[in-house]
């Protein structure tokens, strides 16, 4: 198909036949279509290694407790480091920057798959998985911000429902290709290897795409640290946003990092059976429906409406996975879980990027992150 928008002029919409802000607008951007696909093929593998490698942990030392050891490895320096790698995405070429961040990420993974084949001390993994954690933090800001840039403004909320797509629909993927390849007797540290080759496609994703350029930022000394800070106080909208999803992290996310125990305790199911893999496929694929659905189905109520939707529902989905009964029960619910996770999640942010410009929307992004996974326990 023949492409009638020019993507190196992203804030301009001619040519473009689909809904103003809808998932099919944001679509219909060349170099946004190329780096969703990159993206794509790559947290497949993100998430091959967020099954395997918590189930291997598990499997190895029989405690939920080094589980949160690496689950904290992952997430932990997003609170620490979002800023400063906001401050860095604006400041510097963000095109140069995120290629090198996925380099990182991809090296870490590397020396996860040969610790894991020489079943190396734990303590090693925790520092690779650290290394990967350290990579992803830095880069998420930048990520954002250069997404986010490569559609016109009234196409951001499609643009961030696609983005949804991308982390729930290899969710769904991920779990799948574990299920199938385990089958051949494809061992932890080989799928630690498949997600180190999977960097390559969101690198060769960012080398054939513009970035659209901005003016660096000039401002000086510590006020680079607390200028997001500043923008939150200054906007009511934006401290409000921060507060409600850094508690909604801290209070009812756990669950995610904590899957494999729950099933075992809870329902019977062990971490590394294939129905484990499909019931953590089902909430990926409820999280997908749910984050899309934000951008296509409700693309026409107000978000804000949208956020109060989804807090309902997640609270009614958690109360029944906490008390479902049985395996059926589990499905059914996890399901209702993932898309009501995502579904506000997807609102809240959509609501958050939209106000703010090109210039200053990686350090601000950052306070989001800062609460989405850096204050998960």
């Amino acid at each position: 198909m023949t492409d009638t928008t020019d993507s190196s002029t992203p804030v301009s919409r001619r040519l473009n036949p689909h809904k103003v802000g809808s998932a099919r607008a944001a679509f219909h951007v060349r170099d946004f279509r190329r780096i969703w696909f990159g993206s794509f093929a790559s947290n497949i593998g993100t998430w091959i290694q967020n099954v395997v490698l918590p189930v291997y942990v598990y499997a190895r030392t029989g405690r939920a407790s080094f589980v949160a050891l690496l689950i904290f490895a992952q997430l932990g320096p997003i609170l620490l480091l979002s800023i400063p790698g906001g401050v860095i995405a604006d400041r510097v070429d963000r095109k140069k920057f995120l290629i090198s961040m996925q380099a990182v990420q991809l090296i870490c993974s590397l020396l996860l798959a040969l610790f894991a084949a020489n079943n190396s001390p734990i303590w090693m993994l925790f520092l690779a998985q650290l290394g990967v954690g350290v990579g992803n933090a830095l880069n998420i800001p930048a990520w954002s911000a250069m997404l986010t840039s490569l559609v016109p403004p009234s196409d951001i909320a499609g643009a961030i429902s696609l983005n949804s797509t991308v982390i729930n629909g290899a969710r769904v993927v991920g779990p799948i290709i574990v299920a199938l390849l385990s089958q051949w007797n494809v061992t932890s540290s080989e799928f630690f290897a498949i997600n180190a080759v999977t960097y390559l496609f969101v690198i060769f994703a960012l080398l054939s795409v513009k970035v659209p350029a901005i003016a660096f930022d000039t401002t000086a000394g510590w006020r680079r640290f607390t200028f997001a800070f500043k923008i939150a106080r200054e906007r009511v909208v934006i401290s409000r946003l921060i507060l409600t999803l850094a508690s909604f992290s801290l209070l009812s996310l756990p669950y995610v990092g904590l899957f494999p125990a729950i099933a075992q305790l809870n329902f019977g199911i062990e971490s590394q059976s294939a129905t484990y893999n499909w019931l953590y496929a089902t909430w990926g694929l409820g999280a997908c429906i749910g984050g899309l659905s934000v951008s296509t189905l409700f693309v026409d109520i107000d978000n804000r409406k949208l956020i109060r939707m989804g807090f309902a529902s997640f609270a009614v989905s958690m109360m029944g996975f906490a008390l479902a009964p049985n395996v059926e029960l589990a499905f059914l619910t996890v399901f209702f879980l993932g898309a009501a996770y995502f579904f506000t999640t997807t609102a809240m942010q959509t609501v958050f990027a939209s106000g703010l410009t090109p210039a200053i929307r990686a350090r601000v992004m950052s306070l989001w992150f800062m609460a989405f996974g850096g204050t998960v326990p």
